[in-house]
């Protein structure tokens, strides 16, 4: 019997306890001071007033229609206790002071393994600031920034200043500045999110070891900017029709970027370019000397050591824009196809883009495979000397169909020497590897 009593005891404890109901009208900042750690307060449907502090490691929840207002002042959630969670809410009403950093939820440094989960916020400065809280979850939430004012005195979907371990998965982010903002941080996880109507979907600084997967960009000013960072792992994500770059390296290092699909839209009718704030103008972005929008599918400046493989860039002003002395990069198996130009290379160095006896696939080159290796007979070259003119004074395109243009080509192709120093792929792919397997549940 002393047995059966031991188990039920234990059985019991192991058993949810009942979620604390707390209905409109009722102090919810009371509720979370008189719970016991692990408890769970649930907030009934209809509007309730904050803000609230979670100082103790409780989770708030909401029932369906459950509402949390803040006064347009601070944050509406304030999160400092360690394995506090944060459920199923509907969060609006924050402040707007960037320097304070209002937000929908603020997670302070000591909310170490807080979960932020399935809450919808709606016009808030931030959604979710993720500032120093180690391992920290933000997983499955709708948030839907603000839409007027000045793009810079808009805040972020999701901030992660400093939180080494967070994971952020599976949000829907729309409006506002950036998607994700990550700065200073290590070993995180950015997977399977969504970004529409935004500058950056991902904006990346600072930030070593970790992993940007999974993601699906669609029409926002740069899919995903990675910047001063190392080893990553950027994989399967998609830009659809982002405007000035898909993806943008600058200064990441040792990175593996594999299977990611970029898809600029270039034969369409380009919508109207919107006003960007000069204080966020983005280095080799907006439009060139003729008024178009050259929309880059890949701008890598000073990124060093990385390796690209299994990629598709498709349909772009510019497939890939290299420059600024980036070195030993790997850039072999991807499929460059249907862009108005494929490769920018602004240097005077030889690139070999293969590897192993295998390149990549270009759409442009009208090459044989006599032996049917799968390997064209020929190296492909994307750029000449008329390119490079082109590039220095692009009002020199009236002289495209020129005869001397024609006879400098021509002299080009009979007497290689004269090619300037550039990309060629010395073993170019007759056909296309198949599309990659991008952002999780995707469908386009």
């Amino acid at each position: 019997m002393r047995r059966l009593g031991s188990f039920l005891l234990l059985l019991a404890a192991a058993l949810p306890a009942a979620a604390r109901p707390v209905a409109p009208g009722e102090d919810v900042q009371a509720a979370i001071a008189d719970a016991a750690p692990g408890e769970a307060i649930e907030l009934l449907p209809g509007l309730h007033r904050g803000p609230v502090s979670l100082d103790r490691p409780v989770a708030l929840v909401g029932r369906e229609g459950a509402i949390l207002e803040g006064t347009d002042r601070g944050s509406v959630v304030t999160v400092t206790a360690e394995g506090a969670a944060l459920k199923g809410l509907v969060l609006r009403g924050s402040g707007s002071d960037l320097e304070a950093m209002d937000s929908a939820v603020l997670l302070r440094r000591t909310a170490k393994g807080a979960v932020v989960e399935g809450n919808r916020m709606q016009g808030n400065l931030f959604g979710v600031y993720v500032h120093g809280a180690e391992g920290a979850v933000v997983s499955g939430n709708v948030i839907e920034g603000r839409r007027v004012g000045r793009l810079s005195e808009h805040g972020d979907g999701i901030v992660v200043w400093n939180a080494p371990g967070a994971r952020v998965e599976r949000n829907d982010v729309r409006h506002g500045r950036d998607g994700i903002m990550v700065r200073t941080s290590q070993r995180n996880v950015f997977a399977n999110n969504r970004f529409r109507d935004l500058r950056f979907a991902v904006h990346y600084m600072y930030t070593n070891d970790s992993e940007v997967s999974g993601n699906v960009s669609i029409g926002n000013h740069v899919g995903y900017a990675i910047m001063y960072s190392a080893r990553l792992t950027i994989r399967g994500n998609l830009s659809d029709g982002d405007r000035d770059h898909g993806l943008m390296f600058n200064y990441a290092n040792g990175s593996t970027i594999t299977g990611n699909w970029v898809i600029g839209h270039a034969t369409a009718a380009r919508r109207e370019a919107e006003d960007v704030d000069r204080e966020h103008a983005i280095p080799g972005g907006g439009a060139d000397d003729t008024g178009a929008s050259p929309a880059k599918c890949v701008f890598v400046y000073n990124a060093n050591r990385n390796r690209f493989t299994g990629n598709r860039f498709e349909g772009c002003g510019i497939g890939i824009h290299f420059t600024a002395g980036s070195e030993g990069n790997t850039i072999t198996g991807n499929a460059f196809i249907g862009n108005r130009t494929q490769v920018k290379y602004v240097g005077t160095r030889h690139l070999d883009w293969s590897r192993d006896g295998r390149g990549n696939y270009w759409s442009d080159n009208a090459a044989f495979d006599l032996d049917r290796d799968g390997i064209a007979d020929a190296a492909y070259r994307p750029n000449d000397l008329v390119d490079r003119v082109l590039w220095t004074a692009p009002r020199a395109k009236l002289l495209l169909n020129s005869p001397a243009v024609q006879v400098l080509r021509w002299a080009q192709s009979q007497f290689p020497a004269i090619l300037p120093g550039g990309v060629v792929d010395s073993r170019p792919l007759v056909v296309p590897p198949p599309p990659p397997v991008v952002a999780e549940g995707w469908a386009r």
